[in-house]
């Protein structure tokens, strides 16, 4: 019998666009977008104008992604190239470079500074529009990253506004407690989560070291336990109550709100412990509501109709004879993730920030204003909006999955239908005539037949693993040239989703993912993207926008050529928090980058590599030292004679400790990045160690050493 790629007019066979190739079969990859491209097409493309606005866009003239650290501020000289950031935190230090290995997270508290400054604003702006006659006062959250320079950050950025904290739980009271004492003194210290004698105990303390602290209850029983302590202590304490309200937040994110929420007390206890605490003489103690409706709240009508009800009960603690003074709205100002600008999506809000305030400050007017009771200060909990865009996780794609098609001659053709049964010779049959019929439907059904008859084969025996590989090249050849097979690939990236993205995998939560450079170039394929570790769900198959593969680049010739670098954006809340050390892949490196207006344009203010190899191995309580020792008696005990070649073994050993868990970058990786590069020098950075004076760390003369010394510090 002939074989298929004799007898098939390729016109009947292929569609317009594939062709028979001179000893073969081949088609070539499809091209699905316009071959005139630009970075504007790229910014439409993945939508950076809209989840990346003011913060990020693309060059317009280099196609990389920039970062705007100053918001709507930013002037065009003093926008960041996130892929210099990257060249100078990767490339050895024999190069200028600070030898990080990636992934790599990079804060800008430049960033960090411009959302608490807006969001500031934007309460002042609509409280003085109103005729407010209180003010806004905020805190920080630190749940939502509790980095020590990102919380102290927000301490020193806020002091001017009175910015405080709020902690869940006795280490983060602690470290609120420690970041408090260079913040301003009439900056609040809220307490919430549920609360032992221990932490009632710690928030008393903190009382008495003059910070402004807030133990809000929320269970009934936590009420007892601060009476009695605070009695004990002879310290009297400001008291807050979570009402649990009726409002009830329908998304993913509203499951702490409502009547059967986790957390707050119900009207019946409320009334409870405004009972008990005029018993004991201390309803005066009790001064602030809190409540919260649930995290990305998704319009400013259920916002307001949360803070509506909210009122009413704060009104009504005010006639019952507490000494009111602050509601807190607790958090929910959300952030739009894919830039849809939608009220119906998990993932996006229909709302601006100066939106969200008037929203507030209206909600609480109004209830106030009819029931003739003061003003309180209002305070929120916005942890999601005040970090997110601050810290952009950046990661490579190491390699792509090949999705080229087969080149299958005549003769291996023949080879294949030789060894075939009856019954598979027959399912050949009605390939081929499918295909001279061009019924694409049957054609499908076929290649469905025929493959499992011939796997059915392989396995009795009766087939080779050649003639097998054929069956699948003839059938991947088919599907594609009819267009049935998936053109997706699949790009494998130096990272672990468990570890830097624990939302995506736990809750599906999508963020914006996007090449951070070659945006001048048009993307040819689309991918997913699969990490480092053993697990069938360390994988990103869903993006923003409803997608479920993101368009890329081609790979520029494998692993030692161009590198390819993506960028996770909106991820600086939770995500460190939430981390594990799945596979033992532990946390990425840092940097801290600060914009500078001196003649170097950029300052690293801190840089650290990542957990190492004994880092997350201690996480898991082995020692590493011990298990270094083991290894090396090994190897003195079964390596040959040649002295030197088991201190070799020993010192590869030792460094395999002392090395991060991802994968290792080849010195000729960066070849192709520095090419494209127009600098190869240091690309107007500098790098200072200290990060005591903001100030001092973007001065021009903040770091008078010489090079190597700037360096030191991250070779600790």
């Amino acid at each position: 019998m002939p074989a298929l790629a004799c007898c098939v007019d390729p016109a009947a066979l292929f569609p317009p666009g594939y062709a028979l190739a001179a000893g073969g079969i081949s088609i070539p990859p499809p091209v699905t977008f316009s071959d005139d491209w630009s970075p504007s097409l790229s910014a439409s493309l993945y939508k950076v104008d809209g989840w990346g606005a003011p913060y990020f866009a693309v060059n317009s003239s280099s196609g990389n992604i920039t970062v705007r650290p100053h918001g709507s501020d930013t002037m065009p000289h003093q926008e960041i190239d996130l892929i210099k950031i990257v060249k100078k935190a990767s490339d050895p230090k024999s190069l200028g470079g600070l030898g990080l290995p990636l992934p790599l997270i990079v804060r800008f508290p430049d960033v960090l500074k411009n959302r608490v400054e807006c969001l500031q604003s934007a309460f002042n702006y609509a409280i003085e529009s109103r005729g407010y006659e209180s003010h806004y006062q905020g805190v920080y959250p630190v749940k939502c990253n509790q980095d020590r320079f990102v919380v102290e950050d927000i301490v020193s950025f806020g002091s001017s506004f009175r910015f405080g904290l709020e902690a869940g739980s006795k280490p983060e009271l602690l470290l609120a407690m420690n970041s408090l004492c260079k913040g301003s003194a009439e900056a609040f210290l809220v307490c919430n989560g549920f609360k032992d004698s221990e932490y009632i105990t710690l928030a008393l303390l903190a009382r008495k070291l003059a910070l402004n602290t807030v133990i809000v209850l929320e269970q009934e029983e936590e009420l007892d336990l601060v009476i009695e302590i605070s009695n004990k202590l002879c310290i009297r304490p400001v008291i807050g109550l979570r009402a649990k309200l009726r409002t009830k937040h329908g998304g993913h994110f509203g499951s702490t709100s409502g009547e059967k929420g986790k957390f707050g007390l119900t009207t019946t206890q409320i009334l409870k412990v405004v009972k008990k605490l005029e018993q004991v003489g201390m309803l005066d103690c009790l001064q602030l509501l809190h409540f919260h409706i649930g995290s990305q709240i998704p319009s400013t009508t259920l916002l307001a109709d949360g803070v509506g009800e909210a009122a009413q009960i704060y009104c009504e603690l005010v006639r019952l004879g507490a000494q009111m003074g602050v509601i807190d709205i607790g958090g929910g100002l959300g952030i739009d993730y894919d830039g849809s600008k939608s009220v119906e999506s998990d993932i996006s809000v229909g709302y601006t920030l100066e939106e969200y305030a008037a929203a507030v400050v209206d909600a609480v007017l109004r209830v106030c204003d009819s029931k003739l009771i003061k003003h309180p200060v209002i305070c929120s909990e916005s942890g999601r909006a005040i970090v997110s865009h601050h810290s952009v996780l950046i990661f490579e794609a190491m390699a792509a999955s090949v999705c080229a098609a087969p080149a299958l001659s005549t003769l291996g053709l023949q080879y294949l239908v030789d060894g075939l049964s009856e019954e598979a010779r027959a399912d050949y049959h009605n390939l081929f005539a499918a295909t001279m019929r061009a019924d694409y439907e049957t054609c499908l059904l076929s290649i469905d037949q025929f493959k499992q008859r011939c796997v059915e084969q392989f396995k009795q025996g009766t087939l080779g693993m050649k003639q097998l590989a054929a069956v699948d090249g003839l059938c991947d050849l088919i599907g594609n040239a009819i267009g049935e097979n998936d053109p997706v690939r699949t790009y494998h990236v130096n990272l672990s989703v468990f570890t830097s993205i624990p939302d995506f995998w736990g809750i599906e939560q999508m963020f914006p993912i996007v090449p951070i450079h070659r945006l001048d170039e048009k993307p040819t394929v689309r991918g997913i993207l699969s990490d480092l570790t053993c697990d069938s769900d360390g994988k990103v198959d869903k993006f923003i926008g409803g997608e479920s593969s993101l368009p890329l680049h081609e790979l520029e010739g494998g692993h030692c050529s161009g590198r390819y670098y993506l960028g996770m954006f909106l991820g600086g809340a939770y995500q460190e928090a939430l981390g594990g050390v799945h596979n033992l892949f532990g946390g990425p490196s840092v940097v801290r980058v600060l914009q500078s207006d001196g003649p170097h344009g950029i300052a690293v203010s801190h840089a650290a590599p990542g957990p190492s190899c004994g880092d997350v191995l201690r996480v898991v309580q082995y020692e590493p030292e011990l298990m270094f020792e083991t290894l090396k008696h090994r190897a003195e005990k079964f390596g040959n004679d040649d002295g030197n070649s088991v201190a070799a073994l020993a010192t590869y050993l030792a460094s395999s400790f002392n090395n991060m868990p991802y994968l290792a970058a080849s010195s000729c990786d960066m070849n192709a990045l520095n090419n494209r590069s127009s600098n190869n020098n240091n690309n107007g950075f500098y790098y200072c160690s200290s990060d005591d004076d903001y100030n001092a760390a973007i001065a021009d003369s903040a770091c008078g050493v010489g090079e190597e010394e700037r360096w030191s510090f991250c070779s600790a």
